[in-house]
């Protein structure tokens, strides 16, 4: 019985544990047209307003809009969350100090905050590190994996025609985080699924509104950020 108990909690682990997974070396001769590694993320500072439909634990929390200002340059992130009337329920900024102006409950609660502006690092920024390795997956995908400054790795695959996947794993190597970027439209955030394993697992799918660039707003916003 005690053996049958090891086993079945073997099959979980590794079930639960999901793990970096092997690269293939491209060779000469299979060398594709296009470059190894994609890059989806931001060259140029934005806002981006996005439609935000949030599980929690598996229940749907329902639909808010999410409004997120990105300067590459800087790594210079703000985010705010409001219902379809207007009621700004979040809102927080990263200079990269982190800084929460406005949080009402559940929003209020444990590491969002934190969690949230890693999750729009994650899929606006490109990773704070190097390349360690690049090739391809088992299926023929093209993956590039970053490794972060923090230790953590970040794998962006390209699964043409699909899309865009990232992955974040920890130092371990133990599974963090999924974003789907879709290849629907011109703009590669038409679309955007995030999956994330914490304490209490959520996802969120987010629908492009509206994007613009924001050079010069982006620079005012950094030249009052200087002076505080």
């Amino acid at each position: 019985m005690k053996g049958i108990r090891l086993l079945i909690l073997t099959a979980f682990l590794l079930v639960s544990c999901q793990t970096l997974p092997a690269i293939n070396p491209i060779l000469p001769q299979n060398q594709p047209k296009s470059a190894v590694c994609s890059s989806p993320f931001l060259k140029e500072p934005y806002r981006l307003v996005h439609a935000i439909e949030a599980r929690i634990g598996g229940e749907i929390q329902g639909a808010i809009i999410g409004i997120t200002l990105v300067d590459p340059s800087t790594r210079f992130v703000s985010c705010a969350i409001m219902t379809a009337e207007g009621m700004v329920l979040f809102e927080a900024e990263a200079k990269p100090a982190l800084k929460v102006i406005r949080a009402l409950p559940p929003f209020d609660s444990g590491d969002f905050t934190k969690n949230m502006i890693e999750d729009i690092k994650l899929i606006f920024l490109a990773p704070e590190g190097e390349i360690k390795t690049k090739g391809i997956l088992s299926d023929g995908s093209e993956i590039c994996r970053w490794q972060e400054k923090s230790g953590a790795w970040i794998d962006v695959i390209a699964r043409l025609p699909e899309g865009i996947e990232i992955n974040k794993y920890s130092v371990y190597g133990n599974w963090q985080r999924l974003v789907k970027l879709g290849m629907t439209s011109e703009n590669i955030y038409s679309s955007i699924e995030l999956s994330a394993k914490e304490a209490l697992n959520y996802s969120l799918n987010l629908t492009l509104i509206e994007a613009e660039p924001l050079e010069g707003e982006l620079k005012t916003e950094k030249s009052k950020g200087s002076e505080e």
